[in-house]
Parts: structure tokens; C-alpha cells; sequence
């Protein structure tokens, strides 16, 4: 998604819009959404800082102007609410919240389950069936469901990837009772609509690149040992730290923005030459002689530490692609961070 003429994202824009809507009326908005929007929002509105009133008044024109252009040709409901939502989060996100607004808005009994921490979500789910547990996963966020699974018993955890791999949507009946189940410890619901596109590859791998380095080389071994073609097929749509060499200058310079300057030094200690070199090439001069010179003088590292702020690294060249600020391209390879 291109950004606006002020050079704020979608998400910006998006908390730009709130904060003129009124608390009230921003809160009714935030509660349909899921937890991990939720906090991204609230944070783009607490960093918010220097808005111009020609900014706020751009954001509501573009608003009123999808507004007026879709309203005034009779097109559905469901199909503006999902361009405003594109506009705001990206396709990705924006389908996911699709699919639980038509699946009957609000889901307390799961969507309680986004704000509890990952071990409570394991203990709630340890007892249920296997293929219960692949469909949680793939409701939760990307990076929640990751710690979940990490959570999870050791042997438990390959199995569960090639189920959630393997999920071919979940139809409304089905999920009305898992959401029902997990509503007898929080609260009530119901739920209507078509099939949700829950689980599948792409999320599969997603949650295996969010594991620890040990963890994920471990679970698709046993995935490989299973099924040789689904674990191809996982890797092939996994993005490894090193993937990032794909990633184009303007898209490695708003990514370095958004990282800090020590988990950057960190993950810079596990990556070869051509990398370092790359980064360095997108940083201004003294940032990069800076940045040498820190390398140069850190001591031995441990592997996990060097692996968890490449991870961060992942973490933040996601949101960015997710807000359509960068395009990430490349395969993942055997090597899972």
C-alpha cells in the first residue's frame, strides 16, 4: 500500500483518523478489531507526534472521499468496509478481520484467548484434541500462536505444524463450538457466516520462522520425516533473516528506522559480509562507521542472543510489509530463525 502525500503509512493514517474521531467513538472502532491491531494502532497513536492540521485534514478528505465514492454507487457494505480496512491495515490483515466480522463480529470466548499470555493459552489447550489446538493456532496472531506452539510438549509440535499446514478453512459450525468451549471460561457468544480461511501454508511457516532457531529446525525434521512434500512446501514459504539481502534499498533504509541501534548490532554479529555490507551501504556514513566500530569492539556473543534480535529484525520487516512500506521477496532455506 503506497503511502499517503505526508509519508505516513496505513496504520498511521489510520491513528490519525481515530484520534479526530473522539474516544468514544475510537473505542467502538478498536473493539472489533483483534488484539495484536489493537496494540499496533494504540502504539502508532502514542508515537504520534508533529501531526500538521494539513495532515489531519488530508486523512478525513481521503475518509470522506471513499466514503461519498462508495456509498453513493450503492456498493455493499462488506465490500467498503473491507476497502477502509485494506486501506488501514493491508490485505492480509484486513481479510483476517473480514472473515471474523462475517463470522459473527466479536468472538469473546477465542478472541479472549489473544490477550492471555502464551503459557495459559498451552495450559488451556493441553488436554484438547490435536486438530482443536492447529485451529486456535491459526486464529491467534502469527507471533502469539509461535510462543503457543513453543509452549507446547516437544513431541506434540510437528504434528500440530503439518495440521494447521494442512487446514483447508473451518466451517461456521464447527467453529461456533470451539468458540462456545472456550466461552464456558469467559464469556458468550454466537457466530454466523461462511467458511473462515483459518490455518494453512503460509501461516504453518510463518509460526516456524517465529520459533526458536533449535525449536523450528527441530519440528520441520519431524515434519520432513512425515511428509517430505509438505515440508517442502512450508519452507518454501518461509522468510529467513538472510532473505533480507532482497529486500531493496529504499525498503532496507525504513526498515533500519524501525530497529534499535543494539538489537541491530546483535543481529549483525550472525550475518556474513555481503549483508553487513548492504546495511551499511543504506546507513549515512557516520552511522555506518559507528556501527563498524561497535562490531569490531563487541566480544563473543551467545548463538540465542544473535538469533533472537534477528528474529526482532524479522519481526519489525513484516509489520513494515504487512503496511505495504516494503516488499519482502526471497525463500527460506534450511534454516529456520
Amino acid at each position: 500500500m503506497a503511502d499517503a502525500p505526508g509519508g505516513r503509512n496505513g496504520v498511521e493514517r489510520a491513528a490519525i483518523l481515530l484520534l479526530t474521531l473522539g474516544e468514544s467513538e475510537a473505542a467502538e472502532i478498536l473493539k472489533h478489531m483483534g488484539a495484536k491491531d489493537v496494540q499496533r494502532l494504540g502504539r502508532s497513536m502514542a508515537e504520534l507526534t508533529s501531526v500538521s492540521r494539513d495532515e489531519v485534514r488530508g486523512v478525513l478528505n481521503e475518509f470522506t472521499e471513499q466514503l461519498e465514492s462508495q456509498t453513493s454507487l450503492g456498493v455493499g457494505s462488506d465490500d467498503f468496509v473491507r476497502k477502509v480496512l485494506v486501506n488501514a491495515l493491508g490485505d492480509d490483515k484486513a481479510n483476517t478481520l473480514m472473515d471474523r466480522i462475517r463470522l459473527g463480529g466479536q468472538r469473546k470466548g477465542l478472541e479472549a484467548l489473544k490477550w492471555m499470555d502464551a503459557k495459559a493459552v498451552a495450559e488451556l489447550l493441553r488436554n484438547e484434541h490435536p486438530q482443536i489446538i492447529a485451529i486456535v493456532l491459526s486464529y491467534l496472531e502469527t507471533e502469539q500462536a509461535a510462543e503457543v506452539l513453543g509452549c507446547m510438549p516437544e513431541n506434540s509440535r510437528s504434528d500440530l505444524i503439518m495440521r494447521v499446514a494442512t487446514l483447508d478453512g473451518v466451517q461456521p459450525s464447527a467453529l461456533s463450538e470451539l468458540d462456545e468451549m472456550m466461552e464456558k471460561q469467559f464469556a458468550a457468544g454466537a457466530s454466523a457466516g461462511k467458511s473462515s480461511s483459518l490455518g494453512g501454508l503460509k501461516v504453518a511457516a510463518e509460526m516456524v520462522n517465529l520459533l526458536d532457531s533449535s525449536v523450528g529446525t527441530a519440528v520441520m525434521n519431524e515434519v520432513g520425516k512425515s511428509d517430505e512434500r509438505l515440508s517442502q512446501s512450508i519452507q518454501d514459504l518461509m522468510f529467513v533473516f538472510d532473505d533480507l539481502m532482497e529486500v531493496d534499498d529504499r525498503g532496507m533504509q525504513e526498515l533500519l528506522r524501525q530497529v534499535a541501534a543494539d538489537k541491530l548490532l546483535l543481529a549483525l554479529k550472525g550475518a556474513d559480509e555481503e549483508f553487513k555490507a548492504k546495511v551499511f551501504k543504506n546507513m549515512s556514513q557516520r552511522a555506518a562507521e559507528m556501527m563498524k566500530d561497535d562490531l569490531a569492539a563487541k566480544g563473543p556473543v551467545r548463538l540465542a542472543d544473535v538469533e533472537a534480535a534477528q528474529k526482532e529484525v524479522l519481526i519489525a520487516a513484516r509489520k513494515l510489509a504487512d503496511d505495504g512500506t516494503i516488499a519482502l521477496g526471497g525463500k527460506g532455506g534450511e534454516a529456520y530463525v
